[in-house]
């Protein structure tokens, strides 16, 4: 095995790791949106962000190794270095670790897609109740105002002029 090729496949198999983990969290984000456990969802963000970047790293490599063994950087190159690779005795296995991130990398997207649907919904709810809260806060809109006492339109009596 080549330099390169032993190169190349540390870095697929960073990747498929990675990729495990990132799916994981995602999962559990999703778990946690379906809860509303809201506030439980920071110390999510910093682990994916965290994933995301060594996903970023591995991946940089990849399509360094890419380059050098004179392929393109992207998804057709990486197709072509394994077809162009079939001599090689664990090209079965890099095969199998790159179907497996291309799923995974897909599993992601529409975990991260829906999450964000989630996200979104909660959203939507927060801003329909800050609507409410805020227009019960308006200075006319109740029998108090913000000072707590009666609002000049609730304490001022209705009077009606009888004609007769």
């Amino acid at each position: 095995m080549n330099a390169i090729h032993a190169e190349m496949t540390s870095y697929l198999n960073k990747e498929v790791v990675a990729a495990h983990e990132l799916i994981d969290i995602l999962q559990e984000e999703q778990n946690r949106l379906l809860s509303a456990s809201i506030d439980e969802l920071e110390p999510l963000v910093a682990q994916k962000a965290a994933l995301v970047a060594q996903l970023t790293q591995h991946t940089r490599g990849r399509h360094e190794c890419l380059k050098k063994a004179g392929f393109e950087a992207n998804l057709a190159g990486m197709n072509a270095w394994i077809e162009n690779g079939k001599d090689q005795p664990d090209t079965i296995s890099i095969e199998k670790n790159w179907g497996e991130l291309v799923s995974l990398t897909q599993s992601a997207k529409e975990l991260n897609r829906l999450n964000g649907m989630l996200i979104s919904s909660h959203m939507a709810r927060n801003q329909q109740a800050l609507s409410i809260l805020h227009s019960n806060s308006q200075p006319n809109a109740g029998m108090y105002g913000p000072d707590g006492q009666p609002s000049r339109l609730a304490a001022t009596p209705v009077r009606s002029v009888i004609t007769g």
